[in-house]
């Protein structure tokens, strides 16, 4: 029996003595920081201001209130002017310093970004101030969306994701073949374009629209950029077909707006209270949106009456006229030429008006006639090698779009 319990002792003991061990010899490993690089500088080894301009800052007051040892702020401004204008920085825009880590803290690197992309590196540690531009990197990602409409063409793109910016690009290259309050829930589309990304993880917007189509009263309309003249680099777009989506006149006087009152022979004046003529199209938008001309040309007439309100009558050729009612401001003057979709005016209830809204008139031949059953003149259509061109170009973004949308 003692054997035995002389036996026990010792092999508890060559276990806590073990376990012992094992403790001693367990090491606890922290895991390291990501470290921080950011306009080419390791964070690390600074201590980091960041901050946005201020009204009344000043280059030389930022610089100032900041301990920048035996150098003088007029001195670093001279050293540098051949590459950075102090007096560009503006309100809002940000910066950031970076300081020693030393007990002197002293300001080495003052970096200023008037952008997104771009921004400039005010470099102080060496006796001589420099001052270099530099630019981001950006690269693009091709993104294809589509299927229907589920809301607004707005809302539609925001649960995609897509900044609504894009939204206003596709309204303006369709705006004269589509009436975009007319769309409907259950409407068919397909947008292929591409995103830019600044140091290939920031969003930066849209770059370009490649290629589109929107299903709008049972037809489908496309949209495909193409550089007609390559040496301008203008582009312009075309439906499949090739026909230019860029008419005479637009669609409307006011983006996203709804009608309500149409062009008619004996309508009853929600003011006067009587039956009348009502010789126009009533688009009802906020007062202050802006309402473009329809098609360019000179201004003829800008007033007031008591009837219109404020107004402005555009002559776009011999045979069509345009006018624009109820403005609460105008923003042309007579004989002024304008251009398709420039703003003259904004929306307002002058005159005999019972809420915010442009009155659109429209003459040919100095009659005046319902606009949205006019047949109206069609801009240019691609010919010949232009045309093979182009239809060479679109073949494979048709292919794509038309799986989009099962077409």
């Amino acid at each position: 029996m003692k054997k035995a319990f002389v036996i026990i002792i010792a092999l508890v003991s060559i276990i806590s003595c073990n376990k012992t061990a094992e403790k001693v010899e367990t090491k606890i490993i922290k895991p390291k920081q990501p470290t921080k690089i950011e306009f080419g500088f390791n964070y690390a080894d600074y201590n980091i201001v960041q901050d946005t301009i201020k009204k009344g800052d000043s280059f030389g007051s930022l610089l100032q209130s900041q301990n920048i040892g035996n150098k003088k702020v007029y001195d670093i401004v001279e050293q540098i002017k051949d590459s950075f204008n102090v007096r560009t920085i503006r309100y809002n825009k940000p910066y950031t310093i970076l300081r020693s880590k030393n007990k002197a803290s002293q300001l080495q690197v003052f970096i200023y970004q008037p952008d997104a992309l771009t921004y400039y590196v005010i470099d102080l540690r060496d006796s001589i101030a420099k001052a270099h531009k530099k630019v981001k990197p950006v690269t693009f990602k091709r993104k294809i969306i589509g299927g229907v409409l589920k809301s607004s063409l707005s809302e539609t793109l925001g649960n995609e994701s897509v900044e609504t910016a894009l939204a206003s690009r596709i309204t303006k290259v369709f705006s004269w073949s589509i009436d975009f309050f007319k769309l409907k829930k259950g409407d068919r589309y397909g947008l292929i374009f591409n995103e830019r990304f600044i140091n290939g993880k920031v969003y930066d917007g849209v770059e370009d629209l490649e290629a589109a189509f929107f299903e709008y009263k049972g037809k489908i309309i496309y949209a495909f950029p193409f550089e007609k003249d390559t040496l301008s680099g203008k582009v312009e777009y075309y439906d499949d077909q090739g026909r230019t989506l860029k008419n005479f006149f637009l669609k409307t006087p006011i983006k996203f707006s709804r009608i309500t009152s149409r062009f008619t022979m004996n309508r009853f004046h929600p003011v006067q209270h009587t039956w009348k003529a009502h010789k126009g199209t009533d688009y009802a938008a906020p007062t202050g949106t802006p309402i473009s001309t329809t098609a360019s040309g000179v201004v003829e007439t800008t007033g007031y009456t008591a009837g219109n309100g404020n107004f402005v009558k555009v002559k776009h050729n011999g045979t069509y006229s345009t006018q624009y009612l109820h403005m609460s401001k105008i923003l042309v003057k007579r004989g002024q030429r304008v251009t398709q979709g420039q703003t003259i005016g904004l929306v307002g209830s002058t005159g005999l008006a019972s809420g915010p809204h442009v009155c659109y008139r429209f003459w040919k031949n100095n009659v005046q006639v319902d606009a949205l059953r006019l047949n109206l003149p069609t801009g240019e259509s691609l010919t010949g090698r232009d045309k093979e061109r182009f239809s060479k170009q679109i073949e494979p973004l048709k292919r794509e779009l038309d799986s989009i949308g099962n077409l």
